[in-house]
């Protein structure tokens, strides 16, 4: 656990971040401190990601708020251990990262894989979350189209060699503990893809504000996401002249945008961090 005061001077003023392991559930699970001051947020990457993929909208928020970046199980610099990879497991993984770094609350924003980890996270740790921002994952596995869930259900090692070309595989390479596990990493990734889960109920009955965010060339289809707005209280009326119909949920969805561009948009951290100081 890391005192307040040393917490106070971390990765600011261009200073590089400063990173550390967490013990928690099995796993050494890898993060990074930028900036400092405000309510501390955890900010995670998208499949096969890792912290660099999110680098950019850290470095963004970190002048006005602590941000810790994290490497999910079998991602990055966090070696994987003998369990499957499993959003509800992941989001147990931020319960206890909170745990360990003595933090009461945090904010929680996720993209993609990310995403599900930090709904889960507060779908099961509710008391441990402030605010919780939503990139690109739907709450049910059929909110992604066809064509995204017939990709999904193709990961598997069989598809190492084209993806040992890819730039995706030359930063996991680059810092992985150990780079020849991508093949064991992809088919874990796999077999969770090609799980279902439908989270309604659970969506339904969570009160933290939360906002969602999409593409609107998105993997996710939009009756799917205005469902997931709606389950949340969102677009159940009008929001009134004095904002007397607002609920705690809010969706953004930026224009021109596809599933696979949407963490390097501009416009986003700036989203992120509207709804974090609302």
């Amino acid at each position: 656990m890391i005192s307040e005061m040393g917490w106070a001077a971390m990765g600011e003023n261009g200073t590089p971040p400063v990173s550390g392991y967490a013990p928690v559930n099995g796993l050494d699970l890898y993060y990074e401190v930028h900036g400092s001051g405000g309510v501390p947020m955890i900010l995670a990457h998208g499949g096969f990601g890792s912290t660099a993929m999110v680098a950019s909208v850290a470095a963004a928020l970190a002048p006005a708020r602590q941000v810790i970046a994290v490497d999910l199980q079998g991602h990055g610099r966090t070696r994987d251990i003998d369990r499957a990879v499993s959003l509800p497991a992941f989001g147990d993984d931020i319960g206890a990262l909170i745990d360990h770094l003595g933090l009461a609350q945090v904010d929680l924003v996720g993209y993609s894989l990310g995403a599900g980890t930090m709904l889960r996270a507060a779908i099961q740790h509710p008391a441990k979350v402030r605010k919780l921002v939503v990139i690109s994952t739907p709450h049910r596995r059929d909110g992604w189209y066809p064509e995204v869930l017939a990709g999904m259900n193709q990961v598997s090692s069989a598809g190492f060699e084209m993806m040992r070309q890819t730039p995706m595989y030359a930063e996991y390479a680059a810092v992985a503990p150990d780079p020849d596990h991508f093949p064991i990493l992809m088919d874990k990734m796999g077999a969770s893809m090609r799980t279902s889960y439908d989270w309604t109920e659970e969506v339904a009955a969570l009160t933290v504000p939360t906002m969602l965010v999409f593409g609107d060339a998105d993997g996710i289809s939009p009756a799917r996401i205005a469902e997931f707005f709606g389950l949340l209280g969102g677009g159940q009326r009008d929001g009134s002249w004095d904002r007397s119909g607002m609920s705690t949920a809010r969706l953004a969805v930026l224009p021109n945008t596809t599933h696979y561009e949407i963490f390097d948009k501009p416009e986003l951290p700036g989203l992120i961090e509207g709804f974090l100081d609302e």
